[in-house]
């Protein structure tokens, strides 16, 4: 779309697209979407486009069943009207360049003829049930890498969105599909009222520079609160002391403890990221894993693509079907996977997250920009990684803008992820009591003994684990150059540029 001549939002849409085409098990048009644009000479701004609950979504249901959590697949009521296409749309309405039939084009070529079958895409195929497999791929059997691919339904779906709009979507076969799927669930009016909202990006100050991030429901003020408490405290600057990863992992701690009680749709995001909620939290961090965290307020599967074009506007845009192929159910005419987000409401009376008609859920979803003391664009960056995203955030963050990291350099350094003896990486901050540290395999030996003397349970993976995120990073040099990578360990991920 660059090429083309196209402009930055021309072509996160279009590789998005094209993902949503190419990687079902990640991301989709029965997903969500965020992102952050900024442009020169004015303030970053955010889209919203994660969806809301249908109007038959009623708590008491699973309540009187004696169900205390929201269900993780396998059950509709854990899918929101999508808001990826939803997301598209406002984003080329408000920005694009080029036409919607340009910028759709190479997704559409990808369904209709075909693409060959990713090593993860093919990997993850393996645990989906026959039927699910047959609606989606047209074969019951595990897809085989390397082997051609058609989607037709995929495609039928982007070239209505090309003739009729967000319209040939939600209120065309696709949204027909839902509404049967859903079995009251949704209505007609649920489809025809909008899912993306443009609102100011959340922002704070750190590490010498100012950070932009997407609002609540979003749960990117923790990469902003984490930072904060980082710059607060100081940290040493080799990334091996074992202090390093200590300290990281306290602000991230401090940062995220509450984040169950204090993340939804209306939260406010300012306060959330405030001095005066913060700095009690910097002052909490000692020597030992922090075990009285510091309150002062009472109230997988995702894809990231990041691109700046010549103009200096970058964009950071984070789409995803939640866990791995989402809720595991599918618009069976379409071959369209629907994400499972709705996993993040409560169903504790009176939540402030509580599931419920028109209500968006906790998001996991973290897009991230970073401008330089002159308001002027200095990095782009995102990650998939459920719970751990503005974990990983942190660390790239600390790597680059502290430490003078290239990209590459940032990208390829080994990291720490926290987590729990749970099957999925939505839960982190669900449980009491410091979480699991996980280590990465090439991580230093001083982190490992730190963090053991400091109080933490840790845990080494095994070469190849896919749980720590799959990041991207741009960079603008003092000269204006663009520098980027892609995350080495994603077997999907590519850096593009000339």
């Amino acid at each position: 779309m660059l090429d083309r001549g196209g402009n930055a939002i021309d072509a996160v849409i279009a590789a998005g697209a094209a993902m949503a085409v190419t990687s079902p098990h990640m991301c989709g048009l029965g997903g969500d979407l965020f992102a952050v644009v900024a442009r020169p000479g004015e303030e970053p701004i955010a889209l919203n486009a994660s969806g809301r609950a249908g109007t038959g979504a009623d708590p008491d249901r699973f309540r009187a069943a004696g169900v205390t959590a929201m269900p993780f697949q396998h059950d509709i009521r854990v899918v929101t009207v999508p808001g990826c296409v939803d997301g598209f749309m406002s984003l080329h309405e408000r920005f694009g360049s080029l036409g919607l039939s340009d910028v759709l084009t190479p997704a559409h070529r990808l369904a209709d003829e075909g693409f060959p079958v990713s090593p993860t895409l093919a990997e993850e195929s393996a645990a989906l049930q026959d039927g699910v497999r047959r609606l989606a791929f047209g074969q019951a059997e595990p897809l085989v890498r390397g082997r051609r691919l058609r989607v037709p339904g995929v495609a039928r779906a982007i070239r209505a969105i090309v003739e009729f709009g967000r319209a040939g979507f939600y209120e065309g076969a696709a949204g027909r599909e839902l509404l049967t799927l859903g079995r009251g669930e949704f209505t007609e009016d649920d489809l025809v009222r909008g899912n993306a909202d443009w609102t100011e990006a959340l922002t704070v100050a750190a590490f010498g520079r100012r950070l932009w991030t997407a609002p609540p429901n979003s749960q990117g003020y923790l990469a902003l609160a984490s930072a904060w408490i980082a710059d607060a405290i100081g940290l040493p600057d080799d990334p091996a002391d074992e202090r390093w990863a200590f300290l990281l992992i306290e602000a991230a701690r401090q940062a995220a403890f509450d984040r169950v009680a204090v993340l939804h749709e209306g939260a406010d995001g300012e306060r959330l990221i405030s001095e005066a909620r913060l700095r009690p939290r910097a002052a909490a961090v000692r020597d030992q894993a922090s075990i009285d965290l510091a309150d002062t307020y009472s109230d997988g599967g995702t894809t990231c693509v990041c691109a700046i074009d010549s103009a200096g506007t970058g964009v950071s845009l984070i789409m995803s079907n939640g866990a791995d192929f989402g809720s595991h159910l599918v618009l069976p005419e379409h071959g369209i996977f629907l994400h499972n987000r709705g996993m993040g409401f409560s169903l504790q009376v009176g939540h402030r997250a509580e599931y419920g008609p028109g209500r968006r859920p906790p998001h996991t979803l973290t897009p991230l920009v970073v401008t330089d003391a002159q308001g002027r664009l200095d990095t782009v960056l995102g990650t998939m990684g459920a719970d751990a995203q503005p974990q990983v955030l942190l660390q790239l963050m600390v790597r680059a803008l502290v430490g003078g990291d290239e990209p590459a350099e940032a990208l390829g350094a080994p990291r720490w992820v926290l987590s729990r003896d749970h099957p999925t990486g939505f839960h982190i901050w669900e449980l009491d009591g410091p979480p699991i540290v996980r280590l990465e395999h090439d991580a230093p030996a001083t982190w490992k003994d730190g963090l053991r003397r400091r109080g933490y349970q840790v845990r080494e993976a095994r070469p190849g684990d896919h749980t720590f995120g799959h990041a991207q990073l741009i960079r603008v040099t003092d000269d204006g150059l663009l520098c980027g990578a892609a995350d080495p360990r994603s077997g999907d991920g590519a850096c593009i540029g000339r």
